[in-house]
């Protein structure tokens, strides 16, 4: 039976608009009131998703995000109160020479995550409008002059935007043939590149998250629909991919669900698979 659901939010939660589907809510409410958990795994900072927990009615007793794909883990409290449980970050030089590398051409739109910031440079129209929907705070920074972190939390992880697939894939390159040893990349909503450091992604994470709440790996499920929800998906006891999941995600999934995330695929997982006791 499964106690702890770990959730993609971006197109696997939300709607395409960045809406909540009622049936969502809804279910999600069911499943926590019966002493389930139910936890944001995101590559997102958990200060964006401040708005979701309101809707889903989880901003009332102690609720827990995953961030920054694996980066970090923050309990959140209903007096607003906010505490970092575990903490997986990259050094400045680190992140200084991986957003250097990724800088291919005039048009690379870069977000840099601190533990409580992000920071975007050259950001693009379609990123300010993808991040207007979804609520997400930033600070526009207008010059490739990064010292200013020095200053800062520490560094989480750094992102690139940019709609062409061969730009993304040109950027991968260039990081990692200088510093792939040093990094976990992934992909993410057909428009980042993301960096981590090495070792740390949703999956290790989400089963930190399972050991801090002494549930069990079988009883845990991880939904997804994007490569870097790949890690959590293979680490859960169930790994459920959404109908408008990547093939990849789908082959490597323990369930697929036949909903997709505009048509209420939580909702859809909590009625008809979470009661089921998996082996």
């Amino acid at each position: 039976m499964i106690q702890l659901i770990l959730s993609d939010l971006d197109e696997t939660l939300l709607n395409d608009d960045g809406s909540i589907n009622p049936k969502n809510i809804d279910a999600i409410a069911r499943f926590t009131e019966n002493g389930g958990y139910f936890v944001p795994n995101t590559g997102r900072s958990y200060k964006s998703v401040f708005g979701t927990l309101a809707t889903l009615g989880l901003n009332k007793k102690t609720q827990y995000v995953v961030s920054y794909n694996g980066g970090a883990i923050v309990s959140l409290e209903p007096d607003g109160s906010e505490k970092i449980i575990a903490q997986h970050d990259m050094s400045i030089a680190l992140a200084r020479k991986i957003f250097q590398l990724g800088q291919i051409q005039g048009d690379i739109d870069t977000h840099i995550y601190t533990l409580d910031k992000l920071f975007i440079y050259n950001i693009s129209q379609s990123d300010k409008q993808y991040m207007a929907e979804r609520q997400v705070p930033y600070t526009a920074v207008d010059s490739d002059d990064l010292s200013f972190l020095a200053n800062e939390s520490p560094i989480m992880k750094v992102i690139f935007e940019h709609p062409d697939h061969a730009v993304q894939e040109k950027i991968a390159a260039s990081v990692t043939d200088e510093v792939g040893d040093e990094v976990l990349l992934t992909f993410s909503s057909n428009r980042y590149v993301e960096f981590n450091p090495k070792g740390v992604d949703k999956g290790v994470t989400g089963l930190e998250l399972a050991k801090i709440l002494n549930i069990k790996r079988e009883n845990t499920a991880a939904l997804g629909d994007n490569l870097n929800d790949a890690a959590q998906i293979k680490a859960a006891g169930v790994g459920v991919a959404v109908a408008n999941a990547k093939p990849e995600i789908k082959a490597m999934a323990d369930i697929v669900l036949t909903t997709t995330n505009n048509e209420a695929a939580v909702a859809d997982f909590i009625d008809h698979f979470s009661g089921t006791i998996y082996d």
